[in-house]
């Protein structure tokens, strides 16, 4: 919201006010500012008027002037074409410093010495949008009676300050000159005066001409008056400058008029050409077309509400209006339309179609009788620079129910809320400055809040009010005194993170990837569909994941694509189930090279048994030894021969394996469900003494059919080992033929006594028996 010194002193009086204090001010209340400064930052520019006017000797589309600027007569070079004698011209003396820190010096100009400048418009910094084409090409021309020598641009009223506010998403109060008015008058305890809306009416009236018709609670206000026989002109100085000021480019009276009312009220309203309507409508749209004021074809859904001639839509409600209707330099008579939609179909119309500075200000909601004054003082201005004569009477809808908001607070509640040790006075003399009518009692405040602070609802909303007054950096810093006591999620907390500490020191980096991903990439890992949310922001971020994989799998080519080829990472977050339940979740992915010894000239590259390891490494860190296993599954963009389930006690909790080479190349990733792991009861750790007695170790190699898996066969040996069979390891695996020698390691211990070869052999001897019996097995003789 840009902010004019000159617009806003219609309201207040600002002559003892620094603006650049008043914006610094502003920040300590909260509401932050990008910019401050003047509206045209230009200097030592004075009318001159031009006595002399010959064409350059040496140049066709130059001229020659001599240019007396009250204190002397100069010459000055001037390529403009429309520069002629006795003209009154804006000339920027020698010295001056125009925008862009462009410094006028005496220089000579195709062998003729010019001293200064005559500007143009464009010139004095505006922005290209405020400009017409003559701007660029033509000198400015001032009115015979300019006064000779005088400051230019305090004569052309260009002598301005502006502050760009960055406002809060709840002040839409302050997206209007009144509205900034009563919180800058808070800040210097000055009055607010609002602005002349009264007018003479003419005998014809509105409705004997027109009807209104609102069929849709989306719209409980609905005002629209008649002016006729307007005229078409150029606004009025005062009105165009401000315009510009608040960054709105002028075009006519009646066009400048409608920004005009909308920037000084917060209420948008709409000028309809009163010769093409007949019976005004509101309601809902009906899956219909309507071609809008930028000459586009809108399409018109169901919760869109549109304004209507005999039922045909001609405006979007709260954003454009048509094109059948617009106002042009033939418009005779017009309709003014000032009304109060429904924020949310504004907000959703207007996400479709165009955000506009009307739409914005719906969105925030209207005060009714912002409403009313906005059509008055519509009519007013239209009268006096449009020559228009007002109908009598107006067309009315309102089924909107006001009443004023009254909040109770005690001076307790305020205190304890703001860590301040506040008096009735100071929440009084606050209340006095935000021009909130109250009632005072011993220990509390009854305040009646109107209708212009729609974003005052509660008691905390009122105490934010005094804290921003009073200063919140008087605030005293103080600890908080409570009994801190652990929960079932802090318990959770620290399980996450053992798990992240055991992670970081196995040498894997922790990331944090969106939850949000498209529909497709939704699909990689998961059957799921996934919750789409309303309003994503795009179509990369419109659905909530059902897996970690693809998150990690973006991360990797993010940073793959800028040359870092060894990635090892892991993320601990939440996927989104149906019915809206999370779920917590560990996702790990692998490339490259882990470890690597620069001196010895070693690298230990990862592979599918690698992950394996870490997977293992970390089930039994977290206490579930002898209760996971790996099984087999194909799956889907997985590698068809290096991917697995997890299992624990026989129940899925996650997945790993290789990429399918046609996503990435020697990626593995794994994804573990960390809920269902941290609700198994997991017996606590035991000292375990120092094993007294020797083990004994026994080699054997099983020939079997390639379909048998290790995982089947370390079963029948741990189960026909019994307890004194404490490891089984894999040393060796060969396949030939459609057959595969899987070699084994054995260790036999007994924690009470030594064992002897014999029994060890016979053990030995059953173990192969059982899985000869069992898979069709032999024993490898070599």
């Amino acid at each position: 919201m840009r902010v004019s010194r000159n617009f806003l002193a219609d309201y207040l009086d600002l002559s003892k006010v620094n603006f650049q204090q008043l914006a610094e001010k502003m920040v300590n209340i909260g509401h932050e500012y990008d910019s401050c400064g003047p509206l045209v930052s230009a200097s030592n520019l004075v009318i001159g008027k031009v006595v002399d006017c010959q064409k350059h000797p040496d140049s066709k589309k130059l001229s020659v002037c001599q240019v007396d600027t009250g204190d002397g007569v100069f010459k000055i070079v001037c390529g403009a074409t429309n520069v002629a004698v006795n003209q009154k011209v804006v000339v920027a003396k020698v010295g001056a410093i125009l925008p862009g820190d462009f410094k006028i010096k005496v220089a000579k100009i195709a062998g003729v010495e010019s001293n200064g400048m005559i500007c143009s418009f464009a010139e004095l910094g505006f922005d290209k949008k405020f400009l017409k084409e003559r701007d660029w090409q033509e000198i400015m021309v001032l009115d015979d009676d300019a006064p000779l020598g005088e400051d230019a641009l305090a004569y052309l009223q260009l002598h301005d300050e502006v502050i760009d506010f960055d406002l809060t998403t709840n002040r839409g109060d302050l997206l209007s000159m009144l509205g900034m008015a009563y919180e800058v008058g808070a800040l210097y305890k000055l009055d607010v005066t609002y602005p002349e809306s009264d007018f003479v009416e003419i005998a014809d009236s509105i409705k004997d001409e027109y009807t209104l018709k609102v069929q849709t609670e989306k719209c409980k206000l609905y005002l629209a008056k008649l002016v006729k026989n307007i005229k078409i002109m150029e606004s009025p100085v005062y009105i165009k400058n401000r315009l510009i000021a608040c960054g709105i480019r002028p075009i006519n009276n009646v066009v400048d008029i409608s920004n005009y009312v909308m920037l000084e009220t917060g209420q948008p309203i709409h000028f309809f050409d009163a010769d093409k309507l007949k019976d005004i409508g509101v309601r809902m749209g009906k899956n219909e077309e309507v071609q809008t004021l930028d000459g586009q074809i809108r399409k018109v859904a169901e919760n869109d509400i549109v304004i209507t001639n005999n039922n045909n839509p001609i405006a979007l409600a709260g954003v454009m209006g048509g094109l059948a209707t617009e106002v042009t330099e033939k418009t005779k008579n017009i309709i003014i339309e000032s009304a109060i939609f429904h924020p949310a179909n504004v907000r959703n119309t207007a996400k479709k179609t165009l955000r506009s500075e009307a739409s914005n200000r719906f969105e925030k909601g209207i005060a009714k009788e912002r409403t009313f004054l906005a059509l008055k003082r519509a009519c007013y201005l239209l009268a006096k620079h449009a020559d228009g004569q007002v109908a009598k009477y107006l067309l009315k809808h309102d089924k909107m129910s006001v009443s004023d908001v009254e909040i109770t607070v005690s001076i307790e509640h305020v205190n304890r809320i703001l860590g301040m040790k506040l008096t009735m006075a100071e929440i009084c003399d606050v209340m006095e400055r935000l021009k909130l009518p109250y009632q005072k009692g011993k220990e509390e405040i009854c305040v009646l809040i109107p209708p212009r602070r729609l974003d005052l609802t509660i008691a905390e909303d009122l105490i934010e009010e005094i804290g921003r007054f009073i200063g919140f950096n008087k605030i005293v810093s103080a600890m908080p005194a409570s009994v801190i006591k652990m929960g079932s999620w802090d318990k959770k907390m620290s399980y996450l993170k053992a798990i992240k500490n055991f992670l970081v020191g196995q040498g894997l980096n922790e990331v944090i990837s969106y939850s949000l991903i498209s529909k497709t990439d939704n699909k990689l890992f998961s059957q799921e569909n996934g919750i789409t949310i309303l309003d994503p922001p795009s179509k990369e971020r419109e659905v909530l994941r059902t897996s970690l994989l693809t998150s990690l799998l973006n991360v990797y080519n993010y940073n793959y694509a800028r040359q870092i080829k060894n990635i090892n990472f892991f993320e601990i977050g939440s996927v989104y189930k149906e019915k809206y339940l999370e779920e917590e979740r560990l996702g790990i992915l692998m490339s490259g090279v882990y470890l690597e010894n620069k001196w010895q000239n070693q690298q230990v590259k990862v592979d599918f048994f690698l992950l394996k390891g870490l997977i293992e490494s970390l089930f039994n860190f977290l206490g579930l030894q002898n209760r996971y296993a790996f099984v087999f599954r194909k799956m889907d963009n997985f590698h068809p021969y290096q991917t697995s389930v997890i299992e624990v006690d026989g129940q899925d909790v996650g997945v790993f394996g290789k990429v399918h080479p046609e996503l990435a190349n020697d990626v593995f990733m794994v994804e573990i469900n960390l809920d269902y792991l941290y609700n198994l009861v997991v017996k606590p750790i035991k000292y375990k003494a120092p094993f007294r007695y020797p083990s004994i170790q026994k080699d054997v190699a099983f020939l079997v059919n390639e379909e048998i898996t290790n995982l089947e066969i370390e079963k029948v040996i741990k189960k026909t080992g019994g307890r004194i069979l404490e490891t089984v390891t894999v040393f060796d695996l060969y396949e030939k033929d459609g057959r595969k020698s899987i070699a084994y390691s054995l260790l036999f211990r007994d924690e009470k006594r030594t064992l002897n070869e014999e029994e060890v052999l016979g053990i030995l001897n059953k173990i192969i028996k059982a899985v000869e019996e069992n898979f069709a097995a032999s024993v490898r003789d070599k």
